[in-house]
């Protein structure tokens, strides 16, 4: 890790209540409530329960909040044990973001709060929003600034502890507008705990190699803030993201599609990083063991009907590198009951081991860059605001979730 000295910042305080400094990205339709549960379980079980890191929700829309829509509401819920809270807000206007954090910290929904500057998704940044907006710099540090000042104000208020905020950001819109190193230095000054940088930019979307050599280079450039910084891209295993603190100096890692399909590598992972004996790559038998479970809490977090299907989509990421027959693979991906999907799961070959490299590397998102959709005239000038304030107002999504 990067030495900042006695690292008694908020960000450094927020990862050690984590216990080791890996974070959940938060992914829609992904991260929800069951997949955080299970995550957290594989970590307290490869550490005897001393760590777990930090989970981070699902996107949610400052504008859903605030408008207390049902379906987002039911998105910050948290388990009992959920510690700390941390609730990942997506906003373009300054006083809706600073809105939403006021409700969360207020009504003690969150004990963390991360802002999204990272969406690369075309309907975002097409009116400026996501990983589109730190372009306008003025902007992002009024967005920053507003959230950071109103969650101290809040938490004052009610007597409550701090509530940091956090930055999630890419590293610019294409190779000709970077936007990491001002974008970085503006949130440190603007009280940002962390900011997290996931190496590529949103003309990559989740192509091509993410490039650490820039999270080395925010690490330096925000060393006199003693603020940390967290690398995130291509994390497949625990020792990529050994490698990633190693070669950057980053002071933790926030880990994506690596975790899809492969809850046990946040086990992995505050085993590698607290110094424990690091769990093997599990055989069959344990991922179908796993699949159930993570099943069974779907199930219970959204439904018996609603969670099975929810489910589908993690099929093909378990069994990545595994001998499974087609219709098997077939049935799994249709089964709309635990009792189906349980079905499935006895009639596969239990006894295969790991299959090695062939299940490691990309999965969920892989789609090559292309041209980032922004709004006429958006790379022109980073301070020229007024003629795009229709765009922004259209880019406050009501619906959260990505």
């Amino acid at each position: 890790m990067h030495d900042n000295g006695p690292m008694t910042s908020p960000g450094h305080e927020l990862l050690r209540r984590g216990g080791v400094p890996v974070v959940l990205a938060p992914m829609a339709g992904i991260t929800n409530r069951a997949f955080r549960r299970l995550a957290r379980e594989q970590a307290r079980s490869a550490t005897s329960g001393s760590a777990t890191g930090i989970y981070v929700t699902e996107m949610i829309t400052s504008r859903a909040l605030v408008e207390r829509n049902d379906e987002t509401m039911a998105m910050i819920a948290t388990d009992p044990d959920e510690s700390p809270r941390s609730v990942q807000l997506y906003g373009v206007d300054p006083a809706t973001v600073g809105a939403a954090v006021r409700l969360l910290v207020a009504e003690d929904r969150a004990d963390h709060v991360d802002l999204n500057f990272g969406c690369p998704v075309a309907k975002v940044t097409r009116k400026g929003g996501g990983s589109a907006l730190p372009w306008k710099r003025g902007l992002f540090r009024a967005i920053v600034r507003e959230a950071v000042r109103t969650a101290d104000d809040t938490a004052r208020a009610v007597g409550r502890e701090p509530v940091p905020v956090t930055v999630k950001m890419r590293t610019g819109v294409d190779p000709e507008h970077l936007t990491y190193l001002e974008a970085g230095r503006a949130a440190a000054e603007e009280g940002a705990a962390w900011v997290a940088l996931h190496g590529r930019t949103a003309s990559q979307l989740y192509g091509g190699t993410a490039d650490w050599t820039a999270i080395a280079r925010l690490v330096e450039e925000l060393a006199p803030y003693g603020v940390p910084v967290l690398g995130n891209g291509d994390i497949w295993t625990h020792r990529d993201a050994r490698r990633m603190v190693e070669q950057t100096g980053a002071d933790g890692v926030v880990v994506g599609r690596g975790c899809l399909g492969r809850p046990w590598l946040f086990g992995q992972l505050a085993a590698d990083f607290s110094g424990l004996p690091v769990p093997a790559d599990p055989g069959l038998r344990t991922v179908a063991e796993v699949m159930h479970h993570h099943a069974a809490l779907l199930a219970e977090v959204l439904g018996p009907e609603r969670g099975p299907r929810d489910f589908r989509k993690h099929i093909a990421w378990y069994l990545k590198g595994f001998a499974v027959r087609r219709e098997l693979r077939q049935g799994l991906a249709m089964a709309s009951s635990l009792e189906e999907i349980d079905g499935y799961l006895a009639e596969l070959d239990l006894d295969q081991p790991w299959p090695g490299e062939v299940s490691e590397g990309p999965r969920g998102r892989t789609q090559p860059g292309k041209r980032v959709a922004l709004p006429d005239g958006w790379l022109d000038d980073p301070d020229d605001l007024d003629g795009f304030l229709a765009d922004i107002s259209a880019a406050e999504l009501s619906v959260s979730g990505g």
